[in-house]
């Protein structure tokens, strides 16, 4: 039997007290784990198991909510009017040229025909042909105001109507209202400059805008 004064003989036994010299063995503190042994992994929740105590458990999505997708990007919109195509630069030439003949081609045989009356020699042709210039000019300025006031509230000119295109701001899709389009047909001075070259424009341009457009915010689409 060996010497219970031994601190190199045997561990004291189940209810024994350890030798003199000897330290206890370390008790788990109250509400402690136990810790693991060298070179074993921590213990980890099993399915359906709560996290101890002061671990936060992971975020889970709100009511309604949807998960996080790794690089989703989000992808804004334009409004391109209700065919989502812009019209090519044809169709607004085309719809150019049907407005002009049907408002500038009276007024320029009218033109034509108070020349025809001045050069007769006669005083009182010559003052017809004046007033009539007057009357046609007057007719004319009052064709152009409604043309812009319908492209500015339906999107189309008579023109535009017969080509199946349509003025719309490239912000809403929504046509844009007669003070904006009457400030567009001003802003069509800037497409005269360098011979012409901002009514050329849309030809290679990406949203087909002219130089007016761009100023105002306005493309023309289908539809």
């Amino acid at each position: 039997m060996g010497n219970p004064y031994d601190p190199y003989g045997q561990q004291p036994g189940y209810g024994q007290q350890p030798g003199y010299g000897q330290q206890p063995p370390a008790q788990p503190g109250y509400g402690q784990p136990a810790q693991p042994g060298y070179g074993q992994q921590p213990a980890q929740p099993g399915y359906g198991q709560q996290p101890g105590y002061g671990q936060q458990p992971p975020a889970q999505p709100g009511y309604g909510q949807q998960p996080a997708q790794p690089g989703y990007q989000e992808v804004h919109h334009h409004h391109y009017g209700s065919s989502g195509q812009l019209a090519e630069w044809g169709s607004r030439v085309g719809a150019y040229l049907i407005d002009g003949l049907i408002f500038a081609g009276p007024f320029f045989l009218l033109y034509i025909l108070v020349l025809v009356l001045i050069g007769s020699g006669s005083g009182g042709a010559a003052a017809i042909g004046l007033l009539l210039m007057l009357v046609g000019g007057l007719v004319s300025f009052a064709g152009g105001l409604w043309l812009i006031y319908q492209e500015g509230t339906t999107g189309q000119t008579i023109g535009k109507r017969q080509m199946g295109i349509r003025l719309v701001s490239a912000q809403t899709g929504q046509p844009v209202g007669f003070g904006m389009a009457f400030l567009r047909k001003i802003a069509h001075a800037a497409d005269s400059f360098a011979c012409y070259i901002g009514y050329l424009w849309p030809l290679w341009d990406e949203r087909k805008q002219t130089f007016a457009d761009k100023i105002c915010n306005t493309i023309v689409v289908r539809g």
